[in-house]
């Protein structure tokens, strides 16, 4: 009897380090740092960049981007679980950009084109308030309004080249910069003739 005992409190105490050695494997298992999940985000992130999707998804990709800045910061913490699941965001968002960039693409396209005939409307009217001031004899800088005028103008043409040339970011940014800088010589003509007629009247 008592040799039944001692035997099954061995064998009752080897399944108890058994136990306690698949738990703390399981345990040490769990502690690793996503390294595959991170390296994966990592390839899709720069895959969406080099398909341009800073340039057309920039809110999405920044996140993807911000997501495996995370990711790598939790494993320097030994946060791994924290690390695995910012990983997974980061592909994802890569991969949903990546998505993104085409539809974008044509979007801004479409949008650059109809600010060219927009700014090709503006700088018409500009040169018309011009002659205008020029009638009223408002106080205007004739010769820095020409250079404005000339330089809105060369702007333009690089715009359209880069549009051609499928640089649609590029384009795009240069036409609203050049739609933003006729609005306020505009605006300024528009004053300098307002202030010639009150003083006719």
């Amino acid at each position: 009897l008592k040799e039944g005992k001692m035997l099954k409190r061995v064998v009752h105490a080897k399944f108890l380090v058994l136990f306690a050695a698949l738990f703390f494997a399981f345990l040490s298992g769990c502690a690793k740092p996503p390294t595959m999940e991170i390296e994966k985000a990592g390839k899709a992130v720069a895959e969406a960049k080099q398909k341009e999707a800073d340039l057309y998804v920039q809110d999405t990709f920044s996140k993807a981007e911000e997501a495996l800045k995370k990711a790598k910061s939790y494993v320097d913490e030994k946060k791994y679980k924290e690390a695995k699941a910012s990983a997974d965001e980061s592909l994802g968002l890569a991969q949903q950009s990546i998505t993104m960039i085409e539809p974008n693409k044509a979007k801004m396209k479409a949008d650059a084109e109809q600010i060219v005939l927009d700014v090709q409307n503006s700088l018409n009217e500009l040169k018309a308030t011009v002659v205008k001031a020029i009638r009223k004899k408002a106080q205007i800088n004739r010769e820095e309004i020409q250079g404005a005028i000339g330089k809105f103008e060369i702007d333009m043409v690089s715009a359209k080249e880069q549009l051609q040339a499928g640089k649609i970011r590029q384009a795009y940014d240069q036409l609203i910069s050049v739609q933003q800088q006729l609005k306020s010589q505009k605006d300024s003509l528009d004053s300098s003739l307002g202030i010639a007629t009150a003083e006719k009247k």
